[in-house]
This record gives C-alpha cells, sequence and structure tokens, in this order.
C-alpha cells in the first residue's frame, strides 16, 4: 500500500510516516516550505495544494492507494477550505481511500455540553470557518471520504501546547492559560492511529478523534507541568471570556460513536499525560 500523507513535516505528519512505515507501508509525503532531512524510508514531495496542476502531476506520479491531508493552512481560505475539495476531487478520480484532518474549531462552544458527529458547524473564527468549508466540499465531492475531527493534539513535548508550559514556567514568555476553554486534548500516537485505522476501515462521512477527558487549557498545563517535573504553580491563569482573544469557549467532542470503529484507544489526558507517558493501546 502506498499512503501519501499531506502535511507529512508537521507534528502530526511526522507521527503518522512512523506509523504508517511501522505497519509495512510505502510512504510518500509533502511539505510546503522547509524540506525535511530527507530518509531511505519515505519520499518527500514540495507541494502547494492550491497548485491544481502540480497536485495532479504529483497524484499521476504517486499513485497512492491513501491519502491523509494533516496539513495546517491556518485561516488563508485558499488552502484550508479550497485545496482540500481539490484534493479530494483528485482522490476521487485516482480511487485513493480520503481522509481529511479536521477541528473542534468548526463549532462555536455554545448552546451544547457535547458535539458528536452529528452536530452541525457553526464556527465564529475564519480559521472555523475554512475547515468547516472544506468538510462541506471534501464529502460532496467524495462521499466515500472521511473527516476527522480532532482536538488540541500533545505528545512527547514536541507540541506547541506542551513547548508554551515550558516557557510560560521558565519565564521566556508571558501569558495566561485559559480556565474557562475547554477542549478534549488528545495523543499524537492515538490520532494518528486512529486516523490510518479509518482510512484502512472504509469509514466514510463525519468522524470524531478526540481524547476521552475534557479539560480547561490552564488544567492541561498544570498536567503537563507534572509529567515533566515541573513547578506548575508558575502557570498563571485567566479567562477567554475576558480576553480580545477570538475563539470558542467550551467545545467537547464526543467520540464514543467513532471510537466503536477502531481497536485504538482514545485516551484521555489524565491518563496519557501520567509520569510515564504510554503508548496507545488497542
Amino acid at each position: 500500500m502506498t499512503t501519501l500523507i499531506i502535511g507529512g513535516s508537521g507534528f502530526l505528519g511526522t507521527e503518522l510516516i512512523r506509523q504508517a512505515r511501522a505497519a509495512g507501508h510505502r510512504t510518500v509525503a509533502t511539505y510546503h516550505a522547509t524540506a525535511p532531512a530527507c530518509t531511505s524510508e519515505t519520499a518527500w514531495y514540495r507541494l502547494d495544494l492550491r497548485d491544481e496542476k502540480g497536485l495532479a502531476v504529483a497524484m499521476a506520479e504517486i499513485r497512492p492507494s491513501l491519502i491523509i491531508n494533516a496539513s495546517s493552512g491556518g485561516a488563508d481560505w485558499a488552502t484550508t477550505a479550497e485545496a482540500p475539495v481539490r484534493l479530494a476531487m483528485t482522490a476521487r478520480r485516482h480511487g485513493s481511500r480520503c481522509v481529511q484532518v479536521s477541528t473542534d474549531a468548526v463549532f462555536s462552544g455554545t448552546g451544547r455540553a457535547r458535539y458528536d458527529e452529528s452536530c452541525l458547524p457553526d464556527p465564529i473564527t475564519t480559521y472555523g470557518a475554512a475547515k468547516a468549508a472544506a468538510e462541506t466540499g471534501v464529502l460532496a465531492v467524495y462521499p466515500e471520504a472521511a473527516v476527522a475531527r480532532t482536538s488540541l493534539i500533545i505528545g512527547r513535548g514536541r507540541s506547541t501546547h506542551e513547548r508554551l508550559v515550558h516557557q510560560l514556567i521558565a519565564g521566556t514568555t508571558e501569558g495566561v492559560l485559559f480556565t474557562d476553554d475547554i477542549r478534549c486534548p488528545v495523543h499524537v500516537a492515538d490520532l494518528a492511529a486512529a486516523l490510518l485505522e479509518l482510512a484502512e476501515n472504509g469509514a466514510a462521512g463525519v468522524q470524531h478523534a478526540a481524547g476521552a477527558d475534557a479539560v480547561s487549557r490552564h488544567e492541561l498545563g498544570v498536567l503537563i507541568a507534572r509529567r515533566d517535573g515541573l513547578d506548575a504553580t508558575r502557570l498563571a491563569a485567566g479567562l477567554r471570556a475576558d480576553s480580545r482573544l477570538p475563539g470558542p469557549l467550551d467545545v467537547r467532542l464526543d467520540s464514543r460513536t467513532t471510537q466503536h470503529l477502531l481497536r485504538t484507544r482514545l485516551r484521555g489526558a489524565h491518563e496519557f499525560l501520567a509520569a510515564c507517558e504510554g503508548e496507545p493501546q488497542g
């Protein structure tokens, strides 16, 4: 099986490559700007998903059985909303399985305790709107594709959230962690395994792949600090509601329906941020 990881140089993409190779896949990955260190196990393509001709050429050369789009274009509409639809159209023409990684930012975080796979997006940020548009477009042109919504991705000290906690405690950056901003963080290894499973078992439509625990960003920071032997009392707490930062407050992805499709267990933050951080369990 040839697996193509779009955004392979990113945090999630790197883990997807590792697990796909371990499963015996021929792996091909893309990057947008900076070429990663080349390895004999993975072929790398420089690819801008907005370049329709470049995408067509790459697909004709690679001929992947499976495509996972783990790229992050931020709030850029052409990259985040439009390009995934073009990718899905190309995947369908080539008969490739396609998984589009989405986000809990497609929800407003108001009016619900939890969001399951049946909930309709109601984004309140440009990024969330772009991701929601991508979801709709991908499934419109390729109904057999899977759209996997996830939450804050954590793991092995390399995530943005873990680095921020270390910087705040060291005093190299200033800021607070919000106590009213609730998410369901997921371990990068659990998420990568779940995405590969969803691709291989033919799951279609919207899936939720987030952790089992709902925690605030401040509580998450405390868990990270304790795991790493740092002084969690140095983490200042604040309220997003009192800040000028846009974004949803309470978004708790309910992944129980998708979990029934998986061997991989989507652990909660309290478990995977215990002192001895483990690998995903089937």
